[in-house]
């Protein structure tokens, strides 16, 4: 069930809280594939099934990337914020990869938020610490604090210019 907080303020009165788990996923040879596909990554132990029955895990395993990429819609599972106008992506740190994710195994997310700083205009600065569990296993497979900021509706990020490569 998705932790809902009306607005900025109700969530950062949750600080130092844990906000639950999300479902969890199968990870399938063709979700491996397809990142693959996508990033260029296409390193045998993800997408060469019989070269990696051999290898350092017995077969294929996701990408630690993929992890990554997967933790906005995790934690859309988790929590939302009510009455924002935006929420944008910032950074993550303290990024591990613990153990691999085996094809044909689950996982899922579990946070908790860590910091909240709502700044005069009233844009919260999130830290959100999350944890990629893997059905069966105790130890995490992944680890890393997830940064976002939550714009209230009608405000603008600041205008940034856009430089192209070559285009100077």
């Amino acid at each position: 069930m998705v932790r809902v907080f009306a607005g900025v303020a109700a969530l950062a009165d949750a600080v130092g809280q844990d906000l639950g788990h999300g479902a969890w996923h199968a990870i399938d040879q063709a979700a491996i594939s397809r990142f693959a596909e996508a990033t260029g990554d296409r390193q045998w132990i993800h997408v060469d099934t019989e070269r990696a029955a051999r290898g350092p895990f017995g077969q294929t395993v996701a990408h630690g990337y993929y992890l990554l990429a997967a933790m906005p819609v995790l934690l859309a599972e988790i929590f939302r914020v009510d009455g924002t106008g935006a929420v944008i992506n910032t950074g993550v740190d303290r990024l591990r990869f613990h153990r691999p994710v085996p094809v044909d195994t689950r996982m899922r997310a579990a946070a908790r938020l860590a910091d909240v700083r709502v700044t005069r205009r009233g844009v919260a600065e999130l830290s959100v610490e999350v944890t990629i569990e893997v059905e069966g296993t105790a130890e995490p497979a992944c680890t890393a604090v997830v940064h976002s900021m939550v714009r209230p509706p009608g405000t603008a990020p600041t205008a940034q210019p856009v430089v192209v490569a070559g285009s100077r």
